[in-house]
């Protein structure tokens, strides 16, 4: 099974098909995520074939990993498969 975990806390576990692989980024679906650990933030970027991405930081007891986490709310169709999912990065240790 996926997992994400950060600062010695798991932020998500899914099992293998209810993840998405795209560009060798896990996506997990929102549902599998510990919404406890997820701050909003105002970060955006733009890729050319998946859309616009959102992000969230990540706290764990008391420790923050700004812009840790990124979903596509609306993805291009080319990437439709990630639409309610987010993927990781900043340290987050992700084993599949």
């Amino acid at each position: 099974m996926p997992t994400a975990s950060w600062n010695g806390a798991v932020i998500a576990d899914a099992p293998d098909d209810q993840v998405q692989i795209v560009e060798n980024n896990v996506y997990f679906p929102m549902s599998a995520v510990k919404q406890e650990y997820l701050q909003p933030s105002a970060t955006e970027t733009k890729c050319p074939w998946k859309g616009t991405a959102n992000y969230f930081s990540l706290l764990v007891d008391g420790q923050t990993n700004r812009d840790a986490v990124w979903t596509y709310r609306a993805p291009f169709d080319a990437a439709r498969q990630i639409a309610g999912h987010v993927a990781f990065w900043k340290g987050v240790t992700v084993q599949r």
